[in-house]
């Protein structure tokens, strides 16, 4: 007889300095409270978390794995063998949902290769809060993740995907290292048609939450400041 298989639980985190359970819902706290595994990102970032959304967690008396760019094979080899060994293991990214613009989706992807139950558990996702805020198309948009660096090479891009959205009336969804959003946006404005509608949704769930959808026009002449705060950009062509 097979022995039981543990469960791989994705656990979302908040997206930047806020109550967790005010934007996360109790039963992620209550999941939390019966793992005794964790996948962290950073492992700073990971056990600041559980403290904050369960402070009488003992930090002595969990067992922590890291995933991130810098993980070998062998390290997320042996999560899996934690699951199939039939211990539950959270994975929390620093921010937001697992698995979505992060590393995890690895760890994800072995545990349904070797019939791991993966249960998602419901959290604040900035890139659908970011289209639900935009009024751009939801019924058919695509997370592109980061443009290239070389200036040249983006800016092709840039055009390529506005393309895209145009002839498919589809909404183009990027995101950009905080310190260069101020640059991006500078490259938004010089790239696309000026009546491209070009969403930007900043500090999402935060007290300084901003989200503002206008033509390009209109970015060209508003010097917004996005510099080091998380952002998400959504464009959408006509």
């Amino acid at each position: 007889m097979e022995s039981k298989k543990g469960i791989l639980f994705l656990i979302p985190n908040v997206l930047g300095d806020t109550a967790p359970l005010e934007v996360i819902p109790l039963s992620v706290k209550k999941t939390t409270e019966q793992l005794s595994h964790f996948v962290f990102e950073k492992e700073k970032a990971g056990r600041a978390f559980l403290k904050r959304i369960n402070p009488n967690i003992s930090q002595n008396n969990i067992t922590v794995f890291l995933l991130n760019k810098f993980s070998a094979a062998e390290e997320i080899q042996e999560m899996i063998s934690t699951l199939l060994a039939g211990n539950d293991i959270g994975l929390i990214t620093d921010a937001g949902c697992p698995g979505v613009a992060d590393p995890g989706s690895e760890l994800v992807a072995l545990a349904h290769q070797n019939n791991i139950r993966v249960v998602p558990l419901v959290g604040p996702s900035s890139i659908l809060l970011a289209v639900m805020s935009s009024g751009l198309n939801g019924q058919s948009f695509a997370f592109n993740g980061y443009l290239p660096i070389d200036k040249a090479e983006r800016k092709k891009t840039i055009k390529m995907f506005e393309k895209k959205s145009k002839e498919f009336q589809q909404t183009q969804v990027f995101i950009e290292t905080p310190y260069r959003n101020n640059v991006l946006l500078e490259e938004f404005c010089k790239t696309l048609n000026p009546k491209t509608q070009l969403s930007i949704a900043c500090d999402i769930t935060l007290p300084t939450e901003y989200i503002k959808t206008a033509a390009v026009e209109y970015w060209k002449q508003n010097n917004e400041d996005f510099l080091r705060r998380p952002v998400v950009f959504s464009l959408l062509a006509s």
